[in-house]
């Protein structure tokens, strides 16, 4: 099982109004590198949602209900083939109960060469194991 995790921006869709839906599709994702991580998504897979803005903090765990299936919105296929963009269905699992914001992950040297910390304009990455594990702790999931 992988981990991901999504950007938000708390205003558009915030992981209250997830578990208030119980469950929903994630879209909006264009940028090719964050693409190639949503097309990269299993059911069952796990993900942080990470809200961006003033709050720049982990606000919960989601798991992955429907992996990377295309967007309707946005037909057609890449050179290789693949969909031009993927949605992914989620469900939320747990609110964290810290704040695990984005300065507590940079100020974390184990976070140096993450995508979160050295590409901050993407809004879906998959996150290493031995990160995963660092961020639940310090989100208190």
């Amino acid at each position: 099982m992988a981990v991901y995790l999504l950007k938000t921006e708390p205003n558009d869709y915030s992981y209250d109004d997830l578990v208030r839906d119980t469950r929903t599709h994630w879209d909006g994702v264009a940028n090719p590198a964050a693409q190639m991580a949503m097309r990269a998504i299993k059911k069952g897979d796990e993900a942080f949602v990470y809200h961006t803005g003033t709050e720049r903090r982990i606000a919960g765990l989601a798991k992955i209900v429907k992996g990377a299936y295309p967007d309707p919105e946005h037909p057609g296929e890449t050179a290789k083939g693949d969909p031009k963009r993927v949605l992914v269905d989620l469900a939320p699992v747990k609110a964290a109960t810290k704040d695990a914001t984005l300065a507590d992950i940079k100020a974390d040297e184990r976070f140096a060469e993450f995508a979160l910390v050295k590409q901050s304009r993407l809004s879906a990455m998959e996150v290493p194991p031995q990160l995963a594990a660092a961020m639940k702790k310090m989100a208190g999931l």
